[in-house]
């Protein structure tokens, strides 16, 4: 009796422990971010996209999460899929910091695998979504390791970075860490509405932060950066869902106009947004992590495809994919399902190589097939 009294003990403070160790890293760890004042709830309530204290899609379209589906999620989590990550580590194309600041060109892109984009247009530098980090998490416990040992460049070699936009507040896009390598050598940051309260509290001045509603639109010098919608839905802790915006971004210039899906299903706001901004001369646009589970907030590639259609798009590329593992399918199927919906529905289709540029209005890029190697 004595022994089990001993055990129940044992096992009470190893729960208690683990309670208390949860509750603190809930509280206590930055990468949770910040929470909105009562006085910028305010200013959000004038929002057409919040409701009751949070924000919300158009048409109320929710992410189902009944016990019911979770079960599902935690079944799949545990399927052994092989071909989920590929077998080896992906090989990307180096970047010379030189070559960066003495670029000086038309548009071009480099694409850092998953949604992360460094965009150099007009002699300006565009980061978008900066997610660098090694596991999309706030711990690396709770998430898998990227595809690939190396970024094309290390951030603090980047050059001076004129803006980054944000198109919402989950940690594959949104990522503490980078912030903190970022943000004493960028000059402004865009976000969708409450998502600069966690860049405030990881230390970027407010000042230095412009948050934008659907359908909002500032100015850079030559640049016109747009907030546009999207089908998700946003949270990076337990009581925090929807408490700030997420968005699509449209950068465009005096002669060319360039759109980013961000994340989110497919929906009527892609027409929207094709009628009222388009055409485009390049969609980057999201393709991966999809499931059955969750089709309202996540892409399926043929929907990738009719999107780019939608936004009147002369050339898209396939966003979202290549660097994570966030759900089930394998790591190729995004590229390889939407590059037979593209030839079909007669769509130009880029596939860079993580770390490559691609200069607007050239091709060929995809002809490599580099996820084949």
């Amino acid at each position: 009796m004595a022994k089990l009294k001993k055990m129940i003990l044992f096992l009470a403070i190893v729960a208690v422990s683990i309670i208390g160790s949860g509750v603190l890293f809930l509280n206590l760890s930055p990468e949770f971010g910040g929470k909105a004042t009562e006085e910028q709830k305010r200013v959000y309530s004038v929002s057409n996209n919040y409701q009751d204290g949070k924000f919300a899609n158009k048409g109320n379209v929710t992410v189902d999460m009944s016990f019911r589906v979770m079960l599902k999620v935690l079944k799949g989590a545990f399927k052994s899929n092989p071909n989920s990550r590929p077998k080896e580590a992906i090989e990307v194309q180096k970047i010379d910091s030189l070559s960066l600041v003495n670029y000086h060109s038309e548009t071009r892109f480099i694409w850092f695998g998953h949604s992360t984009f460094l965009v150099q247009m007009n002699d300006k530098n565009i980061l978008i979504d900066p997610m660098f980090g090694d596991v999309p998490a706030p711990n690396p416990i709770f998430g898998g390791q990227r595809f690939s040992r190396e970024l094309p460049i290390e951030v603090a070699k980047l050059p001076q970075i004129d803006a980054v936009l944000i198109s919402h507040d989950h940690y594959d896009h949104l990522d503490y860490g980078s912030i903190q390598k970022l943000k004493d050598k960028v000059k402004m940051f865009y976000t969708p509405l409450g998502v600069g309260i966690h860049l405030q509290a990881w230390g970027v001045d407010k000042d230095r932060i412009v948050e934008l509603d659907w359908w909002q639109e500032t100015k850079l010098d030559d640049l016109v950066f747009r907030s546009t919608p999207s089908q998700h839905f946003s949270g990076r802790g337990l009581s925090d869902r929807d408490k700030t915006l997420w968005c699509s971004w449209i950068v465009q210039s005096e002669t060319e106009n360039v759109f980013f899906s961000g994340d989110g299903g497919y929906a009527p706001h892609f027409k929207a947004i094709g009628e009222r901004y388009g055409p485009f001369d390049f969609a980057m646009i999201e393709c991966g992590q999809y499931n059955k589970l969750w089709p309202d907030v996540h892409m399926f590639p043929e929907e990738t495809a009719q999107a780019g259609v939608d936004l009147k798009s002369k050339i898209i590329m396939p966003i979202h994919w290549g660097a994570f593992k966030l759900s089930q399918h394998s790591w190729t199927d995004p590229v390889e399902r939407l590059s037979l919906k593209a030839k079909e529905l007669q769509i130009e289709l880029v596939t860079p190589q993580i770390g490559e540029s691609y200069v607007l209005g050239t091709s060929g890029v995809e002809s490599s097939a580099w996820w084949k190697d």
